[in-house]
């Protein structure tokens, strides 16, 4: 059975930490590799950088990622993501504090899976991601690599 990971792209260190207390709340216990701009993500998704020799057989079962990030923002990520036969398949989840209609369309237009809107609320977060989680690590039925 293929490794579950999770590939959390956040920039913001309390975002960041309230993301995994959320994962953690909910049990869900897969392996969360943190990338904290956009080029630290295309970096570990196409094993480039820090990443070098990463075996590139393990790529996430669900990429969930923030738009307004240093160095390369996250459409631009997806943009990538997209266009390469690799990674086009890969679930990706825009979680964003974001209420630009512009960023919804955009993150659509560029094959997001799903688009939501960070609740500031620890509460409601937790949900989001007990959600997330059952639909994309339980319950989809990923493309093989």
């Amino acid at each position: 059975m293929r490794k579950k990971i999770i590939l959390l792209v956040e920039d913001n260190p309390d975002d960041e930490l309230l993301a995994i207390r959320a994962l953690k709340k909910n049990n869900i216990m897969n392996e969360v590799v943190v990338a904290r701009d956009g080029t630290e993500a295309l970096d570990y998704l196409f094993g480039a950088g820090a990443y070098a020799g990463r075996d590139m057989s393990v790529m996430p079962q669900i990429i969930l990622l923030d738009l307004k990030l240093p160095k390369i923002d996250g459409l631009e990520v997806l943009r990538r993501l997209r266009n390469d036969e690799r990674t086009k398949l890969l679930p990706v989840v825009v979680l964003t504090s974001s209420k630009e209609e512009r960023d919804l369309t955009e993150s659509y237009s560029l094959g997001a899976n799903s688009y939501i809107r960070k609740p500031v609320n620890f509460a409601q977060f937790t949900e989001a991601i007990r959600q997330l989680g059952l639909y994309w690590l339980v319950l989809n039925e990923s493309p093989p690599i």
